[in-house]
């Protein structure tokens, strides 16, 4: 990686000049604020110090050339361990379908069919069975063979009865300050601004951006590109002082949707980050942002590390691209926290969903967001 240290009166010259030198890629080491020595003490200028850094392809190829024995013996060592934890995954998966298989052996033929779909959407069980139990119960209770649409309609109730004390649905407009919280990769970015466009569009309110992402210059730039499209100010905050002086420009708003930075919040670090540069205390809704298309373990993860924030609702992305969302009824479920919205592609701001019960069943029961 090619490092470079910058200083400048401000931040945003400094960024200027990273993204001179090497563009919209760079990836922002590290930023702090210094002051020029003076006189005696007297007369010093405030400046701010930047090491920027890029990974140049064709440096990387001569460095690879350099060392190539060195990274194939890490490549093999690396492609054995993933391989160990591939099959450590089969083993379990086919365990589970096993004793799955074994639970289902109860069930009349008829049951089946339901049950194996909501097994391939990834609902747990636990769950599945309790299904399963209450159809079967009342089949031999009334003495008849239920069609599917009967027992959707048993499983509808059960669905109900267990979420009805989860708070479904978007921002209620109370508060001004929307937070939003979640890993790299997840669409937090874009999920925003289709927030944001309805709340503008539908709502009419005044809003207003600050993003906290200042790891990557490519983050800032598309916040900027959804803000200049709704014609509405952004603030940047490289840190808690930013934080400030930004809430105080955008005085004025209705509504401020503040984008925080993708990291992988699986390490305690990046959290401790966060509640450091964020003013949790601020009239605020907080929201976490999960992808249905990552493994259900993972998603728990990440959901611990923020147990200690104030999550009112999950938003579930990327539901066009896996048939497999039970996971966002397990999670909803485990740990007590409802949904705000879905998403199901790119498109701002359509392709966003806000939750109710109906909506929701229907997504488990037919793994298609448009169904």
């Amino acid at each position: 990686m090619k490092m470079k240290k910058y200083t400048a009166s401000t931040m945003v010259e400094a960024m200027k000049k990273v993204r001179d030198d090497f563009g919209d890629d760079a990836v922002i080491l590290s930023s702090q604020v210094m002051k020029s020595k003076g006189f005696f003490g007297l007369f010093q200028k405030r400046f701010v110090e930047v090491v920027a850094g890029f990974d140049k392809q064709s440096e990387k190829k001569s460095y690879e050339s350099t060392v190539h024995s060195v990274t194939h013996a890490a490549a093999v060592a690396e492609t054995t361990e993933q391989l160990q934890s591939e099959i450590r995954e089969i083993k379990k998966w086919i365990k589970e379908i096993h004793k799955n298989d074994q639970t289902f052996e109860k069930y009349p033929d008829e049951l089946l069919p339901l049950l194996n779909k909501l097994r391939n959407q990834g609902l747990s069980h636990e769950y599945i069975v309790q299904i399963g139990d209450i159809i079967f119960e009342r089949m031999k209770r009334d003495k008849i063979d239920f069609i599917e649409s009967e027992q959707i309609e048993i499983m509808r109730k059960w669905f109900l009865d267990k979420l009805q004390d989860l708070p479904l649905g978007g921002v209620s407009y109370k508060k001004k300050f929307i937070n939003v919280l979640g890993p790299t990769g997840v669409g937090k970015t874009t999920t925003i601004a289709k927030i944001a466009a309805r709340a503008l569009l539908e709502e009419k309110k005044k809003i207003g951006f600050i993003t906290t992402d200042t790891y990557r210059i490519a983050a800032i730039e598309q916040l900027r590109t959804y803000a200049n499209l709704l014609q509405a100010p952004v603030e940047v905050a490289y840190n808690e002082s930013d934080f400030r002086v930004a809430i105080e420009k955008l005085k004025d708003r209705d509504l401020v949707f503040i984008d925080t930075a993708g990291r992988n919040y699986k390490e305690a670090k990046f959290v401790e980050d966060l509640k450091k540069l964020v003013d949790f205390s601020l009239e605020m809704e907080t929201f976490l942002v999960l992808s249905t298309t990552s493994k259900e373990q993972d998603m728990d993860i990440i959901i611990e590390r923020f147990e200690k924030f104030p999550i009112e609702k999950f938003i579930f992305t990327k539901t066009d691209e896996t048939n497999s969302v039970g996971a966002m009824i397990n999670l909803m479920l485990k740990y007590n926290i409802g949904m705000a919205y879905y998403t199901d592609g790119q498109e701002v701001p359509e392709d966003i969903t806000e939750a109710d019960y109906e909506k929701v069943f229907s997504l488990l029961l037919a793994g298609d967001p448009h169904a």
